[in-house]
């Protein structure tokens, strides 16, 4: 049986160092995270001194186009009719704003014009009112004080006799006239 094991490389301590806690921090040991490192550089045809990993870059790049792409996918199948849908919907708003203000509001100062021309005929009717009343009841008092007088001359004249001088009859129509003219 032959040792498989028969190769061996040196190093200093400093790197020593590094090369265990990479084999802690994987959870493997140095033997097999150090085959791990050579497969790995082997088949990546990768060179460890080789900063600008040229793999590593593109890969980078293919992600970003990835997500370039996929943000353009988005912008076209979602924003931009969203976008749309949200300028018809302002649109729209502003036409029903714009028919709101043209004809509701119109209507409404126009009806509130009709309420004042109804208010100021109301009053006048009012006033009309009050002064037909007043009227009306001057009437009743011309009346009454009209009655007053043809019954006082009436009263009067009933006691007068037929020995009465026609001086003082004449003296009570001229007063009977005289206190109808008064009123």
């Amino acid at each position: 049986m032959t040792d498989e094991n028969n190769k061996s490389v040196r190093f200093n301590a400093l790197t020593g160092d590094k090369f265990e806690k990479v084999a802690l921090k994987l959870g493997r040991n140095k033997r097999l995270v150090f085959v791990q490192m050579v497969d790995y550089f082997y088949r990546s045809k990768k060179d460890p001194l080789d900063v600008n990993d040229e793999l590593l870059k593109n890969t980078l790049l293919k992600n970003h186009r990835d997500y370039i792409g996929f943000i353009k996918t988005q912008e076209t199948d979602l924003l931009i009719p969203t976008k749309r849908e949200v300028d018809r919907m302002v649109q729209s708003q502003k036409k029903l704003l714009d028919y709101f203000n043209a004809n509701v509001i119109r209507h409404n100062k126009d009806l509130l014009e009709n309420q004042r021309l109804q208010i100021d005929k109301f009053s006048k009717s009012d006033e009309l009112m009050s002064l037909i009343v007043t009227k009306l009841d001057t009437r009743e008092k011309m009346k009454n004080k009209f009655i007053y007088i043809i019954e006082n001359y009436i009263r009067i004249r009933d006691s007068f006799t037929l020995m009465t001088p026609g001086k003082e009859r004449e003296e009570l129509i001229n007063k009977t006239i005289q206190q109808v003219n008064q009123l």
